[in-house]
């Protein structure tokens, strides 16, 4: 028989519930907010079927567009053929998360405005952009000897005796 294609066909594990974290939702999924333009991961709860989004969007980030009763508008980027849509979907809260994307960027954004605020204080102007990793600095093996290492000439006479 010929595997079905239905909108949840090969989600037996990616919308599985964890390891001991079956049973009951808890009520602080239910009791958080959302507002327009955060980022949000889009996780699907099995335990939930209803506001449960395609399989395809399932692991990815959005940004939130719209905020109903118990939805959230998420727009997320699909790359269908050559070209990257962005799609609007409606996934219930249960099957979205706070996404932790942005949060190196705002720990960095602190801490260059420290930093700047302390050059200031100083009376210098400092840049806080980021630089690539050089190159690492050269070095000397010490305690290595040098061997030298010649061929052995080639004998035809010796190769033919030691036999086929």
């Amino acid at each position: 028989m010929p595997a079905g294609h239905g909108l949840r066909s090969r989600t037996r594990d990616s919308f599985s519930r964890a390891f001991r974290k079956k049973g009951y939702i808890p009520l602080s999924t239910y009791l958080r907010t959302f507002k327009i333009g955060e980022y949000v991961d889009i996780k699907v709860n099995g335990a939930i079927h209803k506001g449960m989004p395609h399989k395809f969007y399932h692991g990815r980030t959005g940004k939130v567009w719209n905020v109903t009763k118990r939805a959230l508008g998420v727009e997320i980027n699909k790359q269908v053929g050559n070209r990257i849509i962005r799609k609007r979907i409606h996934v219930r809260i249960e099957h979205v998360q706070a996404s932790r994307c942005k949060e190196e960027f705002k720990q960095r954004k602190i801490q260059n405005d420290k930093l700047k605020a302390e050059a200031k204080a100083r009376g210098e102007k400092i840049s806080t952009k980021r630089q690539p990793q050089g190159p690492k600095p050269g070095f000397m093996v010490e305690g290595a000897t040098l061997e030298t290492v010649t061929p052995i000439p080639y004998d035809v006479v010796n190769d033919l005796k030691g036999g086929y």
